[in-house]
C-alpha cells in the first residue's frame, strides 16, 4: 500500500473529525445540550463494565471517534478515487448526508442495545449529528483535494534510491 495514501487519509481524517467535533461542541454550547460524540462514546463504552478508569474511558471514546472518522474517510477515498463521485461541494454534501444517516442509524442501534439511556433530546441530537457529518464531509473532501495536490507534487520531487 502507498505510504503517501496512508498519511494522506490519516491527516484528512484528523482534520475532518476535528471539524465535526468542533461543530458538535459548538452546537452543544449554543443549545445547552449534550451533543458531544466523544463524551457519549466514552459513556457508552463505560456501560460494557470494563474495569477501567473514567480517564481511560474518555481516551477510548476519543480514539473510537477518530477511528470511525478514518473509516469514513477511507470510504470517501474509494468513492472519489474510483470516480463514483467528483471532488466537489455537491458530492461532499451527498457524502455527508449519507454519512449522517449512517451515523444516526449507528447511534440508534447503540442506544437500543446498551443499558446507556442518556437524558438527551434525541431529535435534536440526531439533527445536529446529520449536519455534523455534512461539516465532516465538506472538510474531508476539501482536504482530500488539497492533499492530493501535495501528494502529486511530492511524488514528483522525492524519489527513492
Amino acid at each position: 500500500m502507498d505510504p503517501y495514501l496512508i498519511v494522506q487519509l490519516i491527516l484528512i481524517s484528523i482534520g475532518a473529525t476535528s471539524a465535526m467535533t468542533w461543530f458538535s461542541y459548538f452546537i452543544s454550547k449554543i443549545f445547552q445540550k449534550q451533543y458531544k460524540e466523544p463524551i457519549i462514546l466514552a459513556t457508552v463504552f463505560g456501560e460494557f463494565n470494563f474495569n477501567i478508569s473514567g480517564g481511560i474511558k474518555r481516551k477510548v471514546g476519543w480514539m473510537l471517534h477518530f477511528l470511525i472518522g478514518f473509516l469514513f474517510v477511507a470510504g470517501y477515498h474509494i468513492i472519489l478515487d474510483e470516480n463514483i463521485l467528483s471532488i466537489s461541494i455537491p458530492s461532499a454534501i451527498l457524502l455527508g448526508s449519507i454519512s449522517g444517516i449512517i451515523g444516526i442509524i449507528g447511534w440508534f442501534i447503540i442506544f437500543k442495545n446498551t443499558n446507556y439511556k442518556p437524558r438527551i433530546d434525541f431529535t435534536g441530537y440526531y439533527i445536529q449529528l446529520f449536519f455534523a457529518h455534512i461539516v465532516f464531509a465538506l472538510v474531508a473532501v476539501f482536504l482530500y483535494y488539497m492533499t492530493l495536490i501535495l501528494v502529486i507534487v511530492t511524488k514528483d520531487y522525492i524519489t527513492y534510491s
